[in-house]
C-alpha cells in the first residue's frame, strides 16, 4: 500500500517508514494539509484500513517571520515535539531535546554498569549486560 502513496500537492514530500507515514509541507502549500491527509484516508479505506487519527499528530515548524500560524487541523493533535524514526523534533526544529534524551540514557547505562561493578560483576558479565543494553 505504501507503493500507491503519493503527495497531492507538487512540493509537498511524503517520508514512509514500516507503518509510519510523515508528510512535509512547506509554508507555500499550507492549504494543501487537509487534502494531504484526506488522501491518506482515502488510500487507507481503499485497501480495508483505517487511519488511526488518535494516533495522529501535526507539528508546525515555528517560524519567527510569519505573523499567524495557519489553522489548525481538527482531526489532528497538534504538538510541539514530535519522535521521527527516533530523533525528538521540537516547533523550532531543535534537536536539544534529543541530545538531552540520548545523553541522559548513557549516563543511566553507565551508572547501573558502575553499580554492577561495585557489587562483584565481573568484566564479561559487564560486557554482556552492556551488550544488551546498547
Amino acid at each position: 500500500m505504501h507503493s500507491d502513496l503519493y503527495a497531492v500537492e507538487d512540493g509537498n514530500k511524503l517520508g514512509k517508514y514500516a507503518d509510519d507515514t510523515y508528510i512535509i509541507i512547506p509554508a507555500v502549500n499550507v492549504d494543501s494539509r487537509s487534502a494531504e491527509l484526506r488522501n491518506i484516508t482515502d488510500l487507507a479505506s481503499n485497501n480495508n484500513l483505517k487511519l488511526n487519527l488518535t494516533k495522529s499528530q501535526e507539528i508546525i515548524i515555528d517560524d519567527k517571520a510569519r505573523i499567524s500560524a495557519p489553522a489548525k487541523i481538527p482531526e489532528l493533535q497538534n504538538v510541539q515535539m514530535l519522535k521521527i524514526l527516533g530523533v525528538i523534533f521540537t516547533n523550532e526544529l531543535s534537536v536539544s531535546l534529543h541530545v538531552q534524551s540520548v545523553i541522559t540514557s548513557c549516563a543511566q547505562k553507565l551508572y547501573a554498569l558502575h553499580v554492577l561493578q561495585a557489587h562483584g560483576l565481573c568484566e564479561s558479565a559487564l560486557q554482556t549486560v552492556f551488550s544488551e543494553q546498547s
